[in-house]
């Protein structure tokens, strides 16, 4: 069995013995590179072409994805890995619509790579592979929207950047499950965005905030006269989005018969004015959301299961903000900005201890409350530098979680410090946490049985010896 050859390209020396070492140690043969425009060189002047690439994405010269472009018109079905400290969602679709197999942010765990090095290969080997488009259809053009982009780092969101990324020469359609206020329209937006139908309308509809008796005539127009008070016609949201996308808002409160009208229309791509008698055929990516569970909707007979399965083609998971924590002081500040431009006066600032607390609080209403409070923080907090007293009462720390509610839960409380502690790139939790823990739990333990070990052992699961020298350890003789 041959090994898989592979080209690393970064400038930074230490990554590139990093993954040289874990690739060589996996049975790969490893050729490092210092920069793209060597690796470059090298496919110029017909080396040995690689089974798979790792490169990074920000170095001196042509940068990764430069590279990726010019590797790919010669090697196009060998897989590129793209690596990153700086993961946002254009660098992520970019990647991906330049032909990109995966991409890597930064700091990533090296088993992980191995990992999907060896899938690559393994794809790379597949004769029937489908080949990659290495061209985009079209310069994606600036939407009213494109300010209200997808931000985070967090390995929650970068999921989510790389469906997008995934989806974006699709017109498949896209089913987004999330709570209220975490971003469910913006992941909507993006998918568009980022397609070749960008150039066309966007249009939402939130069927949550349409009465059921007008929700028909909204999705698909009517006629002059088709019911009292339709004194003219009227062109619905199906027709306004044609050749575009059309966002489907808590699809889970659609009713019955508008199921059957919206499953017809998948399968056949027409439709029929209310009132009318001429089909309408119309061009439309659905991109539907929800933050209730449609299986159990499914099952309940609440949603119909063909029209269930014809939404669920691909599912994107939005993260509550609980999830991802490590964003919020990137999201504050930036609703802060957006707030004082509105507004017209000086951009709030943060401290570092200010930004730490506001991440331990729980914000049950996601994105959205955050974004509120950072307009909430412009309008009313007098300082230019915001202080936690500056904060209104209702985000008073709350462990308000089910299993944060009982006063005992060690858990929550745990939890509220790991938190905090990574909030303000704290490292070694563990090397914190567990003597502390242990501390507590042999305290208690000897209080129980009055200072009698060979019990105290007993009562937390060690032998006797083991219980000693925990205690000669951490100093408590």
């Amino acid at each position: 069995m041959s090994e898989e050859t592979i080209w690393v390209i970064d400038d930074d020396k230490s990554i590139r013995w990093v993954l040289e070492k874990a690739l060589r140690s996996s049975e790969m043969q490893v050729t490092s590179f210092e920069s793209a425009d060597e690796a470059l060189d090298a496919v110029r002047h017909n080396a040995l072409p690689p089974d798979a690439v790792i490169s990074d994405i920000r170095m001196p010269g042509s940068d990764g994805l430069s590279f990726l472009s010019q590797f790919k018109q010669s090697h196009p079905d060998i897989p590129v890995l793209i690596m990153t400290a700086f993961s946002d969602l254009d660098s992520t679709v970019n990647a991906f619509e330049k032909g990109a197999f995966e991409y890597i942010p930064k700091p990533f765990d090296v088993d992980e790579v191995i990992e999907q090095t060896r899938r690559a290969c393994a794809i790379k080997t597949d004769k029937n592979q489908k080949k990659k488009s290495v061209a985009r259809q079209q310069k994606q053009p600036q939407t009213a929207n494109a300010d209200r982009e997808l931000l985070g780092d967090a390995p929650a969101m970068q999921d989510v950047f790389k469906a997008i990324g995934r989806l974006s020469r699709s017109k498949i359609t896209v089913l987004i499950n999330g709570e209220s206020g975490s971003g469910k329209e913006l992941i909507a937006q993006a998918l568009h965005r980022h397609s070749p139908r960008a150039a066309r309308p966007f249009v939402a509809l939130n069927m949550a905030a349409i009465p059921h008796n007008l929700m028909e005539s909204e999705l698909f127009g009517h006629e002059k006269g088709a019911f009292t008070g339709a004194d003219s016609k009227r062109i619905g949201r199906f027709e306004q989005a044609d050749g575009g996308t059309l966002f489907l808002d808590e699809i889970g409160d659609m009713p019955a018969n508008l199921q059957t009208r919206l499953l017809r229309v998948l399968a056949d791509g027409q439709f029929y004015r209310v009132g009318g008698h001429t089909p309408i055929l119309v061009d439309v990516r659905i991109v539907a959301a929800t933050h209730q569970n449609l299986e159990e909707q499914v099952q309940n007979r609440t949603f119909r299961e063909d029209l269930f399965h014809r939404l669920n083609v691909i599912r994107i998971n939005a993260p509550p903000l609980r999830d991802r924590r490590e964003d919020i002081p990137l999201l504050l500040r930036n609703f802060l900005k957006d707030a004082a431009d509105e507004l017209g006066v000086e951009v709030k600032q943060t401290t570092r201890d200010f930004e730490s607390y506001v991440s331990t609080l729980q914000w049950p209403g996601n994105v959205r409350q955050l974004q509120n409070t950072a307009h909430w923080l412009t309008v009313m907090a007098g300082g230019e530098v915001l202080e936690i007293d500056d904060l209104p009462d209702s985000l008073e720390p709350s462990l308000n979680e089910s299993h944060e509610q009982n006063s005992d839960d060690w858990e929550g409380s745990l939890r509220k410090w790991a938190t905090m502690q990574l909030a303000q790139n704290q490292t070694d939790l563990l090397g914190q946490a567990i003597p502390r823990i242990e501390r507590v739990l042999i305290e208690c333990a000897l209080q129980k049985t009055r200072d009698r070990r060979q019990e105290a052992a007993r009562l937390l699961g060690w032998g006797r010896n083991t219980l000693t020298r925990k205690i000669k350890e951490l100093g408590m003789e």
